[in-house]
């Protein structure tokens, strides 16, 4: 079954190359969707869909971040997947 994981991810995750180590982790890990900053400058949302297993593992990336991030805090949603991504993409 495909679903769907929502993080907001807040703290030091923007100008840190956050999205970029998100993105390569996903296509690693055979996963579809988007991450983006957000306005005011500490949150980054991510919109990932595929296995469970996968997910699960990009989650655990997520609350960690590259060396320059300081991640203080994670939102988590699962829904179903929307099927609607042909990739993962950087917005």
């Amino acid at each position: 079954m495909s679903l769907a994981l929502r993080a907001l991810v807040r703290g030091r995750v923007q100008g840190v190359f956050f999205r970029a180590f998100v993105s390569n982790h996903a296509h690693a890990l055979g996963l579809k969707g988007y991450v983006r900053n957000l306005e005011g400058g500490a949150s980054v949302e991510v919109w990932a869909e595929g296995e469970r297993a996968q997910l699960e593992q990009l989650l655990g990336l997520l609350k960690v971040g590259p060396p320059h991030a300081r991640v203080e805090g994670v939102e988590v949603g699962w829904v179903e997947a929307t099927k609607g991504f042909r990739h993962f993409e950087i917005y």
